[in-house]
């Protein structure tokens, strides 16, 4: 059975929000304040998003907080105004703790959470090039930082977050950023400590990764068919102006997609994404175009196998 087939045609869409990487001298589109990110996740949602990826900043600088006291006043909102399953990070950010970035999820126990399988390099730092005036001092640092930057996902660490937030009933995104960690989520199914179906986001073109070419997605896939066959279900994201080409790739072979200021604030070439509903309805105009339908929140939930939104702790 094909993923296409096992989803009859249903494609999720996910929606990441803010994220820790892109600052707010970068774009002033940038959700940043608690309303902010519930009302661009709300948009996100109506334009078509069934999942929505979710992390929090201060609202007086745009910093990455993954205290849980910054989720709250999204979480209840978003929550009350869509059907969305909503996704909380423990990503976080890769300056961050494996406790800190875990904070969050354990408290709140939502449907889904996102999961990174490895250590990586991670390079912003290109993006200095393109970027030279900022409001605050922590965007250049966070940019330059990024050239002696390992983001951490040691074994313990993966273990850690399995553990603290597993017993809730809670599911994971599992970020994969190269194929060995295709390989690390194998090894903790061999281990009987992650539970298909598995929801594979393959991450492709951010420096330190495997890169954004068209083998690269199929290389990437490949390995995950032959690693875990019907047990998981694929979505990619393409990192900056790689995002809407490398979602068509996926969705032609019968994948799903994320999308969202995240892993990009593009709309196009040298245009600025108003929105992250801009980008949803991008990518619902090409999933429709392949003839495939957009899954709903609850199809997702029930393609993925989550707890609905009833089981979550907010």
């Amino acid at each position: 059975m094909t993923t296409t087939e096992s989803q009859s045609g249903k494609v999720i869409i996910t929606c990441a929000i803010t994220g820790a990487i892109h600052t707010p001298s970068m774009t002033p589109y940038l959700p940043v304040t608690a309303d902010e990110i519930a009302r661009s996740a709300i948009e996100a949602a109506e334009a078509g998003a069934a999942i929505l990826h979710l992390h929090a900043r201060n609202p007086e600088t745009g910093q990455p907080d993954q205290t849980p006291e910054a989720f709250a006043p999204i979480l209840g909102r978003v929550k009350q105004a869509t059907g969305a399953v909503i996704n909380i990070t423990t990503g976080g950010s890769p300056y961050m703790s494996v406790s800190e970035r875990a904070a969050p999820a354990a408290t709140y126990r939502p449907e889904i959470a996102s999961l990174n399988m490895g250590s990586m390099n991670f390079g912003l730092y290109p993006m200095l090039s393109r970027f030279t005036e900022f409001k605050f001092d922590w965007e250049r640092q966070h940019l330059e930082g990024s050239r002696d930057l390992v983001f951490r996902n040691s074994f313990q660490d993966i273990e850690y977050v399995l553990e603290t937030c597993y017993g809730h009933g809670t599911r994971f995104e599992f970020e994969c950023y190269d194929i060995a960690h295709l390989y690390n989520l194998a090894h903790f199914a061999d281990r009987g400590l992650v539970k298909a179906p598995y929801f594979v986001q393959s991450v492709f073109g951010l420096l330190g990764g495997i890169g954004s070419h068209p083998e690269d997605v199929l290389h990437m896939k490949r390995t995950a068919d032959r690693l875990f066959g019907d047990d998981y279900r694929w979505s990619v994201l393409g990192a900056g102006a790689n995002q809407m080409r490398i979602a068509t790739q996926a969705v032609a072979l019968g994948g799903n997609v994320r999308v969202g200021l995240e892993d990009s604030i593009w709309a196009g070439k040298g245009e600025l994404a108003t929105s992250n509903a801009v980008q949803v309805r991008k990518a619902r105009q090409l999933i429709e175009g392949l003839g495939l339908s957009v899954a709903t929140p609850d199809e997702a939930r029930d393609i993925l196998a989550l707890k609905g939104s009833h089981n979550v702790g907010f």
